[in-house]
């Protein structure tokens, strides 16, 4: 049989700048996110790996965050502080950001993390390009590390048809349990009474 030439073209990788090059083997720690100026706004840390927004946010995903971080901070009672798109520390290779929490600790105004155990709640609001951490692996880590409660928020039809799954953390397991899906009104007494009209939070 004759024999088949392959040829195989290479074609040179770019070179990734030295920021994005993790400085152990086994990749960064949560103090480093803090000394990474040239990393994009919104990055994580999860099992020591950076991961960074991919793709523009939607209109609905923003105005979600906002209005949730709007109307949780209105009913919060004293001694509940209500951010949005700030870091947790789990542990020291993990430090996700929840798109809205509640805190019992009030941060300084220079301060870029929270501390998990002073979390009440962790709110994720799902994007496409994000559904796989939103729905499985920060809620994992975010009740392996005790975080009490997690909302999970969707579009449920890609029409802004908005959807809130809450869930609160088993002891015994250390895994969450559902408590109920919420499509016209939310109202629950943990972490704190709390009343939302769901479809009005993209309006």
């Amino acid at each position: 049989m004759p024999t088949r030439l392959c040829v195989v073209t290479v074609f040179p990788m770019t070179e990734l700048p030295g920021w994005m090059r993790p400085p152990r083997p086994e990749g960064w720690l949560a103090e480093d996110l803090d000394n990474l100026p040239e990393a994009p706004s919104n990055t994580e840390l999860i099992d020591g790996a950076l991961v960074f927004r991919m793709f523009p946010q939607r209109n609905w995903h923003r105005r979600v965050i906002k209005a949730l971080d709007r109307d949780l901070d209105a009913q919060a009672p004293d001694g509940i502080e209500v951010n949005s798109e700030m870091t947790v520390r789990l542990d020291k290779h993990n430090r996700p950001e929840p798109d809205v929490l509640a805190s019992t600790v009030s941060i300084a105004h220079d301060a870029t993390w929270y501390e998990a155990k002073d979390i009440l709640l962790a709110v994720e609001v799902v994007s496409p390009e994000s559904k796989h951490r939103d729905r499985a692996v920060k809620p994992h880590k975010y009740a392996e590390a005790g975080i009490r409660h997690f909302w999970r928020v969707e579009d449920a039809d890609g029409n802004a048809t908005t959807t809130i799954h809450v869930y609160e953390l088993d002891d015994l397991t250390r895994t969450y349990v559902p408590i109920g899906i919420f499509r016209d009104t939310l109202k629950v007494d943990l972490p704190f009474p709390i009343e939302l009209d769901v479809q009005s939070l993209y309006g």
